[in-house]
This record gives C-alpha cells, structure tokens and sequence, in this order.
C-alpha cells in the first residue's frame, strides 16, 4: 500500500516540478544573449541584442562575408521562423573549416542565442531542427589509402 502511495506521490511531484519551472532569459548586463554554435570544425560564437536587424561576421557585414545569397538565407532561418527578421542585431566570430560549415555554425548558434533571449521560442526552433548541433565530420586519412576510403589506383605492371 505504501509503495504506490509513493509511486503517485512521485509522479504528482515529477508534473509539479516540470509544470513551474519555465526557463529564464540568459542576458549579460549589455542586454545580450550570447551562444556558441558549431558544425564541421567551424565553431562561431553569436551575441545578439535588440537592434536593427544588423549581422556582423568577422568584422564585415553578411554580404561581403557571404556572398552566397545561399549561405545569407540559411543564417537568417531562425530569425524568419521565429518572426524576429530585423528586431536584432547579431555580432559573430566565426573560425574553422569552409563557409558552408561557418554559416551552419552561425544558424545552430543563432538559433541558442534566440532561446537564451526568449526562452519560449524553444518551442518553435525545436521542431526545424535548428537546435540539433549536427555532428557529421570529415572522416579521417587511413594509411595504405588516397583517401579516407578510396584506394590507390589499381596498376598490374
């Protein structure tokens, strides 16, 4: 009789305790919210504040570091998800592997830094998969290959 008295009383406590504790705002003292994002070898760490809309990679604007309007799009996906499209500026550092794996570094990154602000645009960020760090990487060199699996060229004589 005890035991499923406890039973209950754990499963009313464990509902209790997810139901009251809603995630609060992570914001520096400047009014940012800061995440790291990472994809390929490419890590980028993201501040965004409320601004213009303005994105800063290294220094430059977006359009001169990605000239791709590809790779411009793919960064502002969170931010048309979420209907934040001009209500922040974004400053980024980005290093590490190729463009394409920096701006999926930037959006996994953008994509923390808007729950950390806004916690309750986890919700809408989840299911487009923005907050799933992708963790495919280069596979490495094996020896007695060209490549990572490709063999040298095959010569009878």
């Amino acid at each position: 009789m005890s035991d499923t008295h406890s039973l209950s009383a754990l499963a009313q406590l464990s509902a209790t305790a997810t139901a009251e504790a809603p995630a609060e705002p992570k914001i520096d003292s400047q009014g940012r919210a800061y995440a790291t994002g990472k994809r390929k070898n490419a890590v980028a760490r993201v501040w965004i504040k409320p601004g213009r809309g303005q994105i800063t990679i290294n220094d430059r604007d977006q359009e001169v570091y990605f000239a791709r309007p590809v790779l411009r799009m793919m960064i502002a996906q969170p931010l048309q998800v979420t209907d934040r499209l001009g209500q922040f500026d974004v400053v980024v550092t980005v290093e590490g592997s190729g463009l394409s794996g920096q701006a999926g570094a930037i959006r996994h990154g953008l994509s923390k830094a808007l729950t950390y602000y806004e916690p309750g645009l986890r919700a809408v960020l989840k299911p487009h998969g923005f907050l799933t760090r992708d963790s495919r990487v280069v596979e490495r060199k094996k020896y007695g290959r060209a490549k990572a699996r490709r063999s040298f060229q095959f010569s009878k004589r």
